[in-house]
């Protein structure tokens, strides 16, 4: 059964950073939505800003910014016809595996082999990525989390989906819900119904389901298969302040 997203997010007062990938229901489109939410006044000074096939975190406002570890990095970057989302500095990770694909076993699998849980005791956040085609619209998620909150054991998940339906995707998040500590998600990535091929109107859905006192930052990016091009949609809770 397909979960209704926009009533799971309202209903979730904090899953922290979630990625969702999928087609639209004509099947013409992949659809790609990110989100970054915040309970501390550091995780909250951000913005996405758009830089060349992706975008990039950084401080809404400079003079604030007490801790940039775990909190700026690329959630999305593009090489060649994939996207590439993460909720950490593992995207650069997967890009540069990626990007020397001529060697047998450079790929998104043995990128995230190299790679643990951040390391922000006592929550051991988890690392969530996906990976899109751009081309076919088949795309994987992976978790990297911890078991049960033991630092000295790392899990890895990947999960495939080489030909997705119209009208469907997939979400995960790092947390499962709010708590001290925050408890990591759980399970397989939740089947979720994806009902707008525009992206404007997607966005808008998500953002108005995120909780109002955490949501900081939405991503989506729209993906004509026929050709590979794509719309990119950002929304920020806060304004950049400029130097």
């Amino acid at each position: 059964m397909k979960t209704n997203l926009y009533e799971y997010l309202a209903g979730n007062e904090y899953p922290g950073r979630g990625l969702s990938i999928g087609k639209t229901p004509d099947g013409k489109k992949s659809v790609i939505a990110y989100f970054i939410m915040g309970r501390s006044t550091n995780s909250r000074n951000r913005v996405f800003d758009p830089i060349d096939g992706g975008i990039r975190t950084k401080a809404a406002d400079p003079s604030k910014m007490t801790d940039p570890h775990l909190i700026i990095y690329n959630p999305v970057l593009t090489l060649d016809g994939t996207t590439i989302v993460t909720n950490g500095d593992q995207t650069n990770t997967i890009y540069d595996f990626l990007a020397a694909n001529r060697h047998p076993g450079y790929n998104f699998e043995a990128a995230l082999a190299t790679r643990t849980f951040e390391d922000d005791k006592p929550n051991w956040t988890p690392r969530i990525s996906g990976v899109l085609d751009m081309r076919s619209g088949g795309y994987k998620i992976s978790i990297l989390k911890s078991c049960d909150g033991n630092a000295d054991s790392v899990q890895r998940f990947t999960f495939d989906y080489p030909a997705p339906p119209a009208g469907e995707g997939h979400f995960i998040s790092t947390y499962k819900c709010n708590g001290n500590p925050i408890p990591s998600f759980e399970g397989e990535p939740l089947r979720v119904a994806i009902d707008e091929e525009d992206p404007n109107e997607y966005a808008g859905k998500l953002w108005e389901a995120l909780n109002e006192d955490n949501k900081v930052s939405l991503f989506v990016r729209a993906v004509d298969l026929s050709n590979g091009s794509y719309e990119d949609v950002i929304m920020n809770k806060y304004q950049a302040v400029e130097g």
